[in-house]
């Protein structure tokens, strides 16, 4: 027969299992908002599939698709990365992964998201001007915001080893195109730090600045904190990614000190390898040191994981209560593009949340 000391053994791993799922529903439950968060990469193996059959004439399979995710390099991501781009092709098929992901994204407690898209990208392609394309964008946007309540804007993503004249392009279009379509809320650079220095980009960040758009920056990934200076330097708002700011003291003030808000994305950083090991990941030393810390997943589908996931890790890994999950929440509200009284609304939610 069990004796005491089973008991108490039982009991023991039935709080635990307590305790883990009110927390997960603690974080589910919690309004928060996406911020750093790629289209194009969160469609999912079963959805590339279904989008290479409608392209393919030898469509995928799924296993082939699965094998694609299973990269253990930056070059592998890219590879998987580049799968699903030469595969958005129609209007449809926009409207498709953006439906999608808003689906998920809502399952998962998130209120709000501000996603990039890699019009850049779709202009090296050269198959389709981008209009045709974002109409199907928007009816995702629109169906799924009626269907799960959610809320979206639109980043329009330069690459920045393409060069400034591609840029260019990108930057005046995402203004031009603004003036019928207010989702479209800013632009941003990411790709190669190293082949595009934000410096670059410094006079056509001020011409969307002008053009009433707002301003992000992929920095500090795979450079070291020049790339975070630079991105300060053309007027970045946000700042994707900024993992190499722990090895510059004054930069560790200055971030601190105007509150720029980093669109951390921890997974991401380790999948891609531009962090080494998750116990040396800087996020808690940021939220530490006082900075704008929002909690992001990049790329979900292809980096296994999602924004629920990503909030369950920060409990777990690096020991952040539900307070300071209610702060990580509060903070993507605060560094959204959303009107203010939006950001009032949310945050009153976040308050009210147990």
């Amino acid at each position: 027969m069990p004796g005491a000391r089973d008991f108490r053994k039982a009991n023991l791993l039935l709080y635990i299992s307590d305790v883990s799922r009110n927390s997960q529903e603690f974080i589910r439950r919690l309004p928060k908002a996406e911020l750093h968060l790629h289209v194009e990469g969160a469609v999912s193996p079963e959805t590339l599939v279904e989008l290479s059959c409608r392209q393919d004439a030898e469509p995928l399979t799924l296993a082939q698709a699965e094998a694609l995710y299973q990269y253990i390099d930056f070059h592998g991501f890219l590879m998987a990365f580049k799968a699903v781009t030469e595969r958005l092709r129609t209007a449809e098929d926009y409207e498709l992964i953006t439906y999608r992901m808003l689906e998920k994204l809502a399952a998962q407690g998130v209120v709000h998201a501000e996603v990039y898209v890699a019009v850049g990208v779709v202009y090296f392609w050269g198959r389709s001007e981008i209009e045709p394309l974002f109409a199907g964008m928007e009816r995702g946007r629109l169906r799924a915001e009626r269907d799960f309540g959610t809320t979206m804007l639109w980043i329009f993503d330069a690459v920045r080893h393409f060069g400034v004249e591609p840029a260019a392009r990108v930057f005046r279009k995402a203004a031009e195109m603004r003036q019928e379509h207010p989702s479209i809320i800013g632009i941003g650079i990411g790709g190669d730090e190293r082949k595009g220095p934000a410096e670059m980009f410094r006079d056509l960040y001020a011409e969307a600045r002008d053009a009433g758009l707002r301003l992000t920056a992929h920095a500090g990934e795979a450079m070291g904190p020049e790339s975070i200076w630079g991105a300060l330097n053309i007027g970045a708002e946000r700042l994707g990614h900024a993992l190499t700011a722990i090895h510059d003291e004054e930069l560790i003030h200055v971030l601190a000190e105007r509150q720029v808000p980093l669109e951390i994305c921890v997974t991401s950083n380790l999948k891609t390898g531009c962090c080494v090991k998750l116990e040396e990941h800087p996020v808690r030393r940021y939220f530490d040191a006082g900075f704008m810390v929002t909690i992001n997943s990049d790329d979900p589908a292809m980096f296994g994981s999602d924004l629920e996931g990503e909030y369950r890790l920060m409990q777990k890994t690096f020991e952040f209560t539900q307070e300071h999950l209610r702060e990580l929440a509060a903070n993507s509200i605060e560094a959204s593009f959303l009107s203010p009284e939006q950001k009032v609304h949310w945050l009153h939610q976040i308050e009210r949340c147990v």
